[in-house]
């Protein structure tokens, strides 16, 4: 590294590089056609692990503010997405117990999608969620929700303010925060006494696996497996109690947590620790290849478009995602291989992607503009996208899918 690092999380300087993806602009800083003639600012994105705790972390940071304060990602446009919420919420409304004197908070509550269960049943709730735009989305939909980061001064401030919760809920925002000793203070200082916090995020070892680095941007600062979890939550005086492994998003994990003391963590939290020693997530060789297979993968990358570009096969590509932007900028395809992306949500219908530039237009695009393959940037929902574009498979068009390798998956039927 071209400077001293220091862990977020035990302030250990023994950083040891990983991966470097170059300079990227901000994932979701979608462009409007007017910006076009105005500088695009990108940050390196480079990931460290650090050999005492062993997280896996990116190196530079952007600040928050910059990132979240008005937000185009919308977790109400993934019909995956709103079936897991609606799962997850009705499983804790009845294992917890939960009703009508019970409350719940979720962080980056996002547009309500989650929390809009709780409400239903009729279990107070409130979402936290930093962007205005998002947050407001949310109010409208009947989800109370503040303006706030979240960290040990707002959850002080809830607790004063609507008191401490029985439910503290967190799916994919863990990750984004920097300061994750301050988030985890937050939790202890919300969460009621034998009250539980459930926090999901994609699991770093099967990251690492699976090469899925297009899962690496700037809002993602850190890339999580249980064994470097463990430390940070007691530290807090908290206690991960049990695990459970999650298909979604390349594979995720979903930890419970309890005020230390008040449970014995379970069998799966000893067994993740054990597979996760096994995989050598406590060993520099663990990561060390993947800049290697990101490299490999690529130039495969490069190498099938080109292909299918010298055969006449016109591409666009579909899923106008933080991934996708990762994926596109460092893979450096090269302009004109690509015609535009399609995209579901109507907020990103119009603007340009970052970097790439390329024009988003609506779903429905592949089929009407005849377009030959699509290279899926969500591939994470591959089985929902392709169920919705049937049309375009059955007229013949094809999917190209880049994770964990490049594979381009023929029409249906054939």
């Amino acid at each position: 590294m071209s400077s001293p690092l220091t862990c977020r999380s035990c302030g250990s300087s023994r950083a040891h590089p990983s991966l470097d993806l170059g300079l990227q602009p901000l994932a979701n800083n979608l462009l409007n056609p007017t910006d076009l003639g105005k500088p695009e600012p990108k940050f390196p994105l480079r990931v460290f692990v650090c050999e005492d705790c062993w997280l896996f972390q990116i190196a530079e940071m952007v600040p928050p503010v910059e990132l979240f304060s008005d937000y185009l990602y919308f977790s109400s446009f993934s019909d995956a997405m709103l079936r897991h919420a609606r799962e997850a919420a009705h499983r804790y409304i009845s294992d917890y117990g939960l009703g009508p004197k019970s409350f719940v908070v979720e962080v980056a509550s996002n547009d309500g999608y989650l929390l809009k269960n709780f409400v239903a049943a009729g279990v107070p709730c409130l979402g936290v969620e930093p962007a205005a735009n998002i947050a407001e989305v949310a109010r409208k939909a009947g989800v109370d929700t503040v303006v706030e980061f979240f960290g040990a001064e707002s959850a002080v401030k809830v607790a004063a303010e609507r008191g401490r919760a029985d439910l503290i809920l967190g799916n994919n925002v863990f990750a984004h925060a920097p300061n994750i000793n301050d988030f985890v203070a937050g939790i202890r200082h919300l969460l009621a006494p034998g009250g539980r916090a459930v926090i999901e995020f994609p699991h770093g070892a099967e990251m690492v696996e699976k090469n899925e680095f297009d899962t690496i941007y700037h809002e993602h600062v850190f890339y999580f497996t249980l064994t470097a979890l463990v430390p940070v939550f007691a530290r807090a005086g908290l206690s991960i109690v049990h695990v459970e492994r999650l298909p979604i998003h390349g594979g995720s994990l979903r930890i419970f947590i309890r005020h230390a003391g008040e449970c014995a963590p379970g069998p799966a939290v000893a067994c993740l620790l054990e597979d996760e020693a096994r995989r050598g997530v406590k060993t520099l060789a663990f990561y060390d290849g993947f800049a290697r297979r990101a490299e490999e993968l690529k130039a495969s990358l490069r190498e099938t478009l080109a292909r299918l570009k010298a055969e006449g096969r016109r591409i666009a590509a579909y899923g106008a995602s933080a991934k996708g932007s990762t994926l596109m900028n460092y893979a450096g395809i090269e302009p004109g291989t690509l015609e535009f992306v399609a995209d579901r949500s109507t907020v990103k219908q119009g603007k340009l992607t970052p970097g790439t530039h390329l024009p988003i237009l609506p779903a429905e695009a592949l089929v009407e503009k005849g377009v030959d393959c699509a290279l899926l940037l969500t591939w994470n929902f591959a089985d929902e996208i392709m169920a919705q574009q049937a049309e375009f498979r059955r007229r013949g068009g094809h999917f190209i899918v880049p994770i964990p390798i490049v594979r381009v998956v023929p029409p249906a039927g054939a």
